[in-house]
C-alpha cells in the first residue's frame, strides 16, 4: 500500500507540472491571438488579458488527454532511469499491480474534470464569449428555455429580440414569433406578432403578421396598430450566425446540458452535436486511464535497454492517433453517420483494450 501512495503522489505531482508548464504556453499563445484579434479596438491590455485567462480552461480541457499521456512518460521514464521500477518488479510486483494506483488517480482525474472543471470551464467561456462579442460589436445571440427560444439581432439604430415558439433545425425559419424593437437609448418602438417567420438574405419575411408602433404619438398603441399578411423586416442575420449563437457544447456545464437538450429538442432543433459531447465527457475517465495504458506500455523498461527515444515516439504517435480517432468518431456521432453511443464510446473503449493488451504481451507475455 506504501508503494501505491508513493507512485500515485509521484503521478499526481508530474501531471500538475505538465499541467502549469501547459497552461502558461497556452496563456502565452491566448494573449498573442487576442493582441492580433482586438488590437486594434479601445480594448486595454488588462482587458487583452483576461480574455486570455478566460479562454485557457477551455484549451486545457480539450487536450486533457494528451497531458495525461505526457504524465505518464515522464513519470515511467522518470522511474526507469531510477531503476525504481527495476526494484519494484524484483519486491515480486508485475506490471498490472504497479499500474494500479496510476490507472486509479487518472480515473479520479477524469471524475474530477468532468464533474468539476467542465462547470468552470463552461462559466469562463460564456464569459469569454459575452466579453468577445461586446468587444467585436455582435450583438446575435440565441437562448433556449421553457418558454421556447429567443434571438436578439442589433444595429446602428437599435436592438431587436425575438421570441418563438419553435424553429426548424437550423433557425431560419420561426413559428409562434414575436418582434421587439428597441431603439439606440433602450426605448420600446415597435412590437410585431406573427404566425412565422422566415429569414431570407438581409431580411425577416413575416406572414400572418399584426404590429404595434410605440413611437408614434397615438395615446394607445393599439389605434395605429395594423394587420398584414406578409411584410419584411430587415435583418443582418444568417444562417451560421444563429447556429453559432448556441455557442459550444462546451459552454453549457455537464450537470445542466440534459435539461438543454431536452429544451433544444422541444424547440425543434437537432440536439444531435450536444448530446454527441454530453456521452463523450462522460466517457472521458475511460480515454485517460487508456492514456496512462499507452505510456506505460512503451515506457516502463529500463533505460538501459535502449531505444527509449524511438518508445516514446511510438507511444505519443499512439496516443495522437487515438485521440484523433475519438475526435473524428465525433465528427461522425455529431454528423449522424453513426450512433452517437458508439461514436462517444467506442474510441475510449477501444483504446483502453489495446494498450493493456500490449501492455501483457510486452511485460507480463
Amino acid at each position: 500500500m506504501t508503494l501505491h501512495f508513493y507512485f500515485a503522489r509521484r503521478f499526481l505531482k508530474t501531471f500538475l507540472s505538465v499541467l502549469a508548464i501547459f497552461f502558461a504556453v497556452l496563456l502565452l499563445i491566448a494573449l498573442i491571438e487576442q493582441v492580433r484579434r482586438f488590437g486594434g479596438s479601445e480594448a486595454g491590455f488588462g482587458t487583452l488579458l483576461v480574455l486570455s485567462v478566460l479562454s485557457v480552461p477551455d484549451s486545457i480541457y480539450r487536450i486533457l488527454p494528451l497531458l495525461m499521456i505526457l504524465a505518464t512518460l515522464a513519470l515511467f521514464l522518470g522511474l526507469a532511469r531510477s531503476s525504481e521500477l527495476v526494484v519494484t518488479r524484483a519486491s515480486g510486483r508485475s506490471a498490472l499491480v504497479s499500474l494500479m494506483a496510476p490507472l486509479l488517480l487518472s480515473v479520479l482525474i477524469g471524475i474530477f474534470a468532468v464533474a468539476v472543471f467542465n462547470p468552470i470551464v463552461a462559466a469562463t467561456q460564456q464569459q469569454y464569449e459575452t466579453l468577445s462579442q461586446r468587444l467585436s460589436g455582435e450583438a446575435a445571440t440565441l437562448s433556449v428555455s421553457d418558454k421556447g427560444l429567443w434571438l436578439r439581432q442589433g444595429s446602428r439604430d437599435g436592438q431587436t429580440v425575438i421570441r418563438a415558439d419553435r424553429a426548424n433545425l437550423d433557425g431560419t425559419e420561426l413559428f409562434g414569433v414575436t418582434f421587439l424593437g428597441y431603439d439606440r437609448e433602450g426605448s420600446p418602438t415597435y412590437r410585431i406578432e406573427a404566425e412565422s417567420a422566415e429569414l431570407q438574405p438581409g431580411a425577416w419575411q413575416i406572414t400572418g403578421a399584426k404590429e404595434w408602433r410605440f413611437d408614434t404619438e397615438a395615446a394607445i398603441p393599439e389605434v395605429d396598430s395594423f394587420e398584414s399578411e406578409r411584410m419584411s423586416l430587415a435583418s443582418n442575420l444568417t444562417r451560421n450566425q444563429i447556429l453559432d449563437s448556441f455557442g459550444t457544447p462546451s459552454a453549457v456545464p455537464i450537470w445542466e446540458l440534459p435539461g438543454f437538450i431536452r429544451r433544444l429538442e422541444a424547440a425543434g432543433f437537432s440536439a444531435r452535436v450536444h448530446r454527441t459531447f454530453f456521452h463523450m465527457e462522460l466517457a472521458l475517465p475511460i480515454l485517460l486511464a487508456a492514456m496512462v495504458l499507452v505510456g506505460a506500455g512503451f515506457t516502463m523498461r529500463h533505460t538501459r535497454m535502449g531505444r527509449t527515444g524511438m518508445m516514446v515516439l511510438m507511444a505519443l504517435a499512439l496516443g495522437f492517433g487515438l485521440y484523433f480517432i475519438r475526435n473524428f468518431a465525433a465528427i461522425l456521432g455529431e454528423n449522424g453517420q453513426i450512433p452517437v453511443i458508439l461514436a462517444a464510446w467506442g474510441p475510449p473503449v477501444a483504446a483502453l483494450l489495446l494498450p493493456l493488451g500490449l501492455l501483457l504481451h510486452l511485460e507480463d507475455g
